[in-house]
């Protein structure tokens, strides 16, 4: 049985990352081929690598998320206290929101699938496509209190902890989601000055792929990982950046579990990379309402905006209804 997490009320506080404006350009990627990276605010991305196409892997059918807040940084037991910035209700939130006809945001994703020609740009109904929640993804939580996250976690370090919350859960294979959610205060190893947030795989113990995802403690990097990039919206400005990074790396994750086998497009940026940051015009990150609440999220690549030309979009009910 999955314990259930407290969360205890904390004032919000964002520490200022004013230097992060120099870090490398939204879209581009990490130095390493294997992982995606969702970078810092560092201006709006140049979208020339034209529509994703398939490379041949899997997609993910039926999403399912499991989150793991990594470590006694976090509280102790089951119970959160060190969260300054609500973090952990925040995302728990977005996630149980992110489904079915409410939520038209995500939605752009089921253009996409496994199952046809490596090469494909347009599905057209054919193969199987990327899955849209029809309830709630969020299939657990765990506070895994009994160890403490390193000051400096690396990649290998993250990946043993996605496969340390897998067999909590015992699950694995590419409908699943891990996010490992860094406490407030660490820095994983590039974090602020190369991404915001990354997402790879892994092998879980049971041999199974493991998708996973490395979620730092955004607002640790205030405006460099999307503080007040949005306005409006009736939202807390000081923490969208929550929303906007942890929507990227899902978007990407359903999309290509296994980097870099789903769907890239010719320059190998995935469908967050190809819209993030953008801060005006079509595309735009803007706050959109999923199931009766409102959140900041970046727009996604959609191939089959403007007659399959492609184009980034906030709202997608159809190909013919999207936005």
């Amino acid at each position: 049985m999955l314990r259930s997490i407290k969360y205890l009320a904390a004032p919000a506080a964002v520490l200022a990352a004013a230097a992060l404006l120099t870090a490398a350009p939204a879209g581009a990627h990490a130095p390493e081929t294997a992982r995606h990276a969702m970078h810092a605010h560092g201006g709006v991305p140049a979208a020339t690598g034209g529509n994703l196409a398939y490379g041949g892997g899997p997609v993910v059918t039926d999403p399912k998320i499991y989150i793991v807040y990594w470590g006694s940084q976090w509280g102790t037991g089951s119970t959160i206290t060190n969260d300054p910035s609500g973090l952990a209700p925040l995302q728990l939130s977005f996630f149980q929101h992110a489904y079915g006809s409410g939520d038209t945001w995500s939605n752009s994703v089921t253009q996409y699938c496994q199952g046809v020609a490596v090469g494909t740009t347009q599905c057209n109904g054919v193969g199987t496509a990327v899955g849209h929640p029809a309830a709630n993804p969020v299939a657990g939580t765990w506070l895994d209190s009994g160890v403490k996250a390193p000051n400096r976690p690396g990649q290998s370090a993250i990946a043993a902890e996605a496969v340390r919350a897998a067999a909590h859960f015992g699950v694995s294979g590419d409908n699943v989601e891990i996010i490992v959610d860094v406490p407030h205060g660490i820095v994983p190893q590039g974090f602020k000055t190369q991404y915001c947030a990354w997402h790879d795989h892994t092998t879980a113990s049971g041999g199974g792929d493991l998708p996973y995802t490395n979620m730092p403690y955004v607002p640790d990097a205030g405006s460099g990982c999307g503080a007040g990039f949005v306005s409006g919206g009736g939202i807390n400005t000081a923490n969208e950046g929550v929303t906007i990074v942890g929507g990227h790396e899902y978007a990407e994750t359903v999309t290509d579990p296994a980097p870099s086998s789903g769907w890239l497009d010719s320059a190998g940026a995935e469908n967050g990379d190809k819209c993030a940051w953008i801060s005006s015009g079509q595309g735009a990150s803007t706050v959109v309402g999923m199931n009766g609440a409102n959140f900041a999220v970046q727009s996604l690549w959609s191939n089959n905006f403007n007659g399959g030309a492609g184009g980034c979009v906030s709202s997608y009910v159809s190909a013919s209804n999207q936005h």
